[in-house]
């Protein structure tokens, strides 16, 4: 992922859309799912969960290595948009 992709991503519009999704779906994660993570693709809806949040995005981003997700805790208020990048070329 490059940092180009990050300074031309709509962060707003990602948090508005994630939170969206996730408030239409949260009702099939919590509780039982409550404290895990769900990394959203606003585009395709995908959702990826994880023990942390960086298990969840490191699912999302083997199916989307060039996206940015929104990123929340199952159960909780706080949520977060988290860019994450891989010093290492995925193949």
């Amino acid at each position: 992922m490059s940092n180009d992709l990050i300074k031309n991503a709509d962060i707003q519009h990602i948090a508005d859309q994630g939170a969206k999704i996730y408030g239409g779906i949260k009702d099939q994660y919590d509780p039982k799912e409550r404290g895990k993570f769900l990394a959203i693709d606003i585009e395709s809806r995908d959702v990826y969960l994880g023990e942390t949040s960086a298990e969840a995005l490191e699912r999302a981003l083997e199916q989307h290595p060039h996206k940015i997700f929104y990123v929340v805790k199952i159960g909780y208020d706080v949520a977060e948009t988290v860019a994450h990048s891989f010093s290492k070329t995925r193949q």
